[in-house]
């Protein structure tokens, strides 16, 4: 039988940041008391900051598909206990017995398959895909603004388009009062464009319809389904509106070069025409017929606030102001309930598609931003903000954001699907971050919910090297059942993505920490990790304070401080200038500040 490696080094010898970069996980606690009531002592929260797909060197990468429990659905690594002769394997998360599969039966001591060598904590599998597709990005642009505006966004455009590598799909939409749909086929010597209403709200069955992509009941009576028809290849979006950007950069640049400001007349006090609502619902109908469960970014260029159709954000008359924050604390804001309610609907749709919905902003008024907020964070997209498209601050946000990594491959990452798993002793209590929550159950659920709870497993429709993830969890084991000090626990995370190749990769990163008497005990204090606490704890007040009319959330601030104060501070009774915190506690109450 082969034995666990270590379970880490103790607390007193970590070096945070060489751990994160081995393991890709940055925890708050690298010691942890082993029973409940020790845990709640402690104050503040046990979690782990995980980077699913940080660059991470000597990191090996497995053309197989990975070995899971039966039980816990976890996946095996370094820390299982293996026993060779009976060819069988213990999870170390939840101490169930697998038998090893048949491509496994040859492995001893000295011929270890990769995800078994005690360096390899973090490994990588390549999962096969049978219809690698690249990512789409679909560019929705306002038209209503001036000629000189408009030329710097197209300017910024021409940018966006020479920074994709030619196989990506791209497709066009513009807005005005109006909503147009752009054909970027060669075929056609007047390439159309289709016209829908900005008042009225599209649905992905509404735009099969408007944009003739569904079969009449004839042509669908005579379709092969295994040899297709031309009919039906003639009307697929893939051949008409999204195209890869060698096969249709001609077709774009000329309708970016043809754009004119919306032609919409404007009367004197009164805002432009501007639907963006309906433009960004069509834009997710026709991602999710063509492009649906791949990597798929809607990227809308706005100058101002949505002024007509769903999703309005104040009306036209210019004697209609912008809502401030008074009138949102005051309830009065007119159109903030409806729009977000809209918005959020449409990030639903994107986020069951696992496509993005990223806002580039420039005005130097307000353009609805508040509203469009919860569609853009569940999709994992971006919000970028500038005075004008010309900006150089803005167009070098526009680079950054399609850098590419050491391969030469786009730094942004699809579909990604994480989940979490856990020993016994411990609860998964929920998860922030670009994020939505996957009806996954799982015994290790806790009633304790923080954040987006109630599951293991979270969907990210896109991410990229530095983005992150704050995991919560909560500490179950009853004080009467005790866990000797130093007996090692175990916490895996798994990340299901797909690369901008269109390449699917799993990777597994399996931490292991100690268990501790109580909270006091020298590993635990010496175990703290003040930067991830700070992290886990300014996120629980952000979620909070979003999601909380009531909350408080200086008083909280002040009060977790004050109870973390008390617990681990050192000080003689009734001489405040005595006061001090020891060192791996230091500079957490000015993180707080």
């Amino acid at each position: 039988a082969r034995h666990r490696p270590a379970a880490g080094t103790h607390a007193g010898a970590m070096d945070f940041a060489e751990l994160e970069r081995k393991e890709g996980v940055r925890l708050s606690w690298n010691a942890w008391p082993s029973s409940r009531i020790e845990a709640t002592r402690v104050v503040l929260p046990f979690g782990a900051i995980c980077t699913p797909v940080k660059a991470m060197d000597g990191m090996p990468v497995l053309p197989y598909s990975p070995v899971v429990c039966t039980e816990c659905s976890g996946v095996m690594n370094p820390y299982c206990h293996v026993d060779f002769h009976q060819k069988r394997w213990q999870c170390c998360l939840c101490n169930t017995g697998n038998s090893l599969p048949r491509n496994y039966h040859e492995i001893n001591e000295n011929n270890l398959p990769a995800e078994l060598f005690p360096g390899y904590t973090t490994v990588e599998y390549q999962m096969e895909n049978k219809n690698p597709r690249p990512p789409c990005f679909l560019i929705v642009l306002d038209t209503a603004m001036s000629a000189e505006e408009l030329q710097d966004a197209k300017d910024s455009l021409g940018q966006l388009v020479a920074l994709l590598p030619e196989e990506c799909l791209v497709g066009l939409i513009t807005f005005g009062a109006t909503v147009t749909v752009h054909e970027l086929c060669d075929g056609n010597a007047f390439p159309k464009s289709y016209v829908l209403r900005g008042t009225d709200d599209v649905t992905q069955e509404r735009l099969k319809k408007l944009l003739n992509l569904e079969l009449s009941p004839s042509e669908y009576a005579s379709y092969d389904k295994q040899r297709g028809s031309a009919v039906a290849e003639a009307s697929n979006a893939l051949r008409r509106f999204i195209l890869p950007v060698s096969e249709c950069e001609f077709t774009l640049q000329t309708a970016l070069d043809e754009l004119r400001p919306d032609p919409f007349p404007r009367e004197p006090g009164m805002r432009p025409f501007r639907a963006t609502g309906v433009a960004i619902a069509a834009a997710q109908g026709l991602i999710a017929e063509c492009h649906s469960a791949q990597g798929a970014r809607v990227m809308v260029f706005t100058s101002g606030p949505c002024t007509m159709g769903p999703g309005s954000i104040v009306g036209r008359d210019m004697s209609e102001t912008m809502r401030t924050h008074q009138d949102f604390n005051k309830g009065s804001a007119k159109h903030y309930k409806a729009a977000s309610k809209f918005y959020n609907q449409l990030g639903i749709r994107l986020a069951t598609h696992a496509h993005t919905l990223d806002v580039f902003a420039c005005s130097l008024d307000q353009v609805g931003l508040a509203e469009m907020k919860t569609a853009v964070d569940q999709t994992g997209g971006v919000m970028v903000l500038a005075e004008q498209f010309g900006a150089e601050a803005f167009r070098s946000s526009l680079r950054r954001m399609f850098a590419r990594d050491a391969s030469g491959a786009l730094d942004m990452y699809f579909n990604a699907t994480f989940s979490v798993f856990c020993t016994p002793h411990v609860m998964v209590c929920g998860g922030i971050g670009p994020m939505s929550a996957l009806a996954v159950k799982s015994k290790s659920i806790s009633e304790n919910e923080v954040g987006m709870g109630q599951t293991t497993s979270w969907r990210i429709c896109s991410l990229n090297s530095n983005t992150s993830v704050a995991v919560y969890y909560e500490i179950v084991n009853q004080h009467s059942n005790p866990i000797p000090s130093g007996t090692p626990f175990y916490l895996q995370f798994c990340v299901r993505y797909k690369r901008s190749n269109g390449e699917i990769r799993l990777r597994v990163m399996t931490v292991a920490r100690r268990w501790a008497e109580t909270s006091s005990s020298h590993d635990v204090v010496s175990g703290f990790d003040q930067e991830a606490a700070a992290l886990l704890v300014a996120r629980v007040s952000t979620f909070r304070i979003e999601h909380e009319e009531t909350f408080d959330l200086l008083r909280w601030l002040d009060r977790t401080l004050i109870r973390v104060g008390t617990k681990f501070g050192e000080y003689a009774k009734d001489a405040p200038e005595t006061f001090r915190m020891p060192g791996p506690f230091a500079i957490y109450p000015q993180f707080m500040f």
